[in-house]
This record gives structure tokens, sequence and C-alpha cells, in this order.
């Protein structure tokens, strides 16, 4: 097992990606979509908003968010402006697409 000293942690999370959006005035640091875990998002979707902040937000930026205390409105605006600075649409689903083919009745 190889220890991780102080300075190894710094580099590890100084080289990973975050996105970022405006909140209320503040700046805050996001991780893509595609790294959150399904907790996180069920914890968004149940309104549990502290923990999902404390899942996909940047350490640092977690209690900022906890004091801003925002309004929903102002919560989906800054999660919809996160995913755009993290190069993923919001709204859209990965589910089947519709087929190109039709069907006829008979």
């Amino acid at each position: 097992m190889t220890d991780i000293t102080p300075a190894d942690a710094q580099e590890n999370e100084a080289t990973e990606e975050y996105g970022t959006a405006t909140l209320c005035g503040a700046e805050l640091r996001i991780k893509p979509g595609n790294r959150w875990r399904p907790s996180y998002l069920r914890a968004l979707r149940n309104g549990d908003y502290d923990t999902w902040a404390a899942g996909v937000l940047h350490e640092d930026d977690v209690t900022t968010f906890i004091d801003l205390d925002p309004t929903f409105d102002e919560i989906n605006t800054f999660t919809s402006a996160a995913m755009e600075s993290t190069g993923e649409a919001p709204g859209k689903s990965s589910g089947r697409a519709k087929s190109s083919k039709t069907t006829r009745r008979r």
C-alpha cells in the first residue's frame, strides 16, 4: 500500500476537472455530471441540497453553497449553468432514441 502525502493529495485535487458556475454572485466549482454518484442525484431530486452539494461541489465551496442559502430557482439556474460549463446539455436524456422506422398498421 502506498501512502499519499499531503503534496500528492493537493496535486490530485488540482488535476481533478471541475466546471464553474455562478450562484448568487459567487463562483462555485462543480464536478461534471458523469462523475456524480447516483446518491447525489437522488439527494438533488429529494431536495437534500446540502448532501448534494457535499457530493458534487469542490470541498472548499460546500460551505459557501450552504451559507448562500439559494432559492430553488437559483439552484436550478446554477445546475443548468454548471452542466453547460462541463460540456453537458441540461435536460438531455441518454434514454433510447425513437425508432426511425415507421410501422404500418394493418
